[in-house]
């Protein structure tokens, strides 16, 4: 009798699929079995990702995965991505890692994790230097390009007067040429950004006219992968502590990394 129970039980459970498969392994035992490293990293948002006049993809986060990389003994394979795909490609599993200039709020943290800090960055409102605007309230009535569905377009949002006219853009590249062509008074993104503007149009260089938020950028993981988190985040420490996030921040963002970062 026991042994047919056994067996009835082991059948019913078969065919619903429910325990007779073997576990499958999280992401961090993914990786190393494949030996590569999926990340998806930004082409069009320099210093953090664009692609070079070799036609390469260089920047800030390229580099700081290629440093995970190593850190994990894995090859690298990267995926461009823009602000409105870069989660999405997270959690349908297309990559392993985003690392886009990706920064950290409450609706974000309900559908990834995300590691310590890697590198500063803060939101503003940017514009002329002669332009008369010292708070939000200014900006009323004022023409602002912006990224769609990026953190600068939700802090914008919540602060902007009814009467701002936000223009957003699906990418970044789009969303400066709106402000470089006159097509907008003003800009809102982040502030490594205008320094990328500067060198474009040296004579039209943006100031900061109201600064909207401190938004260090983080490397997004998926959910429930506290192995993988917890390895990139050593990998963060200890490149910390050797100087590595250091020398990036210098080559990219020409600025030490903060000492509270």
């Amino acid at each position: 009798m026991t042994t047919f129970r056994s067996l009835l039980l082991a059948t019913l459970f078969c065919s619903a699929g429910l325990t007779l498969t073997p576990a499958q392994a999280d992401a961090l035992s993914d990786i190393a079995a494949r030996g590569v490293l999926k990340v998806a990293v930004p082409q069009d948002f320099p210093p953090f990702g664009s692609v070079g006049p070799d036609m390469k993809p260089r920047g800030l986060d390229i580099d700081t995965a290629q440093l995970l990389a190593d850190k994990l003994g894995v090859k690298l394979a990267l995926t461009p991505v823009n602000s409105t795909n870069r989660i999405p490609f997270l959690t349908t599993g297309k990559v392993d890692l985003v690392i886009s200039s990706l920064g950290k709020n409450a609706e974000r943290e309900a559908v990834i994790d995300f590691s310590q800090p890697y590198a500063p960055f803060y939101l503003a409102v940017f514009g002329p230097a002669d332009a008369p605007i010292d708070d939000i309230g200014a900006v009323a009535g004022k023409t602002i390009s912006v990224t769609r569905g990026s953190i600068e377009d939700m802090a914008l949002s919540a602060v902007a007067p009814k009467d701002a006219v936000i223009k957003r853009f699906e990418d970044n590249n789009s969303t400066i040429a709106a402000y470089l062509s006159g097509q907008v008074q003003l800009i809102a993104s982040g502030s490594v950004v205008m320094a990328a503007i500067a060198e474009k149009n040296p004579a039209k260089v943006p100031v900061v006219k109201v600064k909207l938020k401190d938004s260090p950028v983080y490397v997004g993981v998926a959910k429930h992968e506290p192995a993988l988190l917890d390895k990139v985040n050593s990998a963060l420490a200890a490149a910390k502590a050797d100087g590595s996030l250091n020398r990036n921040a210098e080559k990219w963002l020409k600025q030490p990394l903060p000492a509270d970062l």
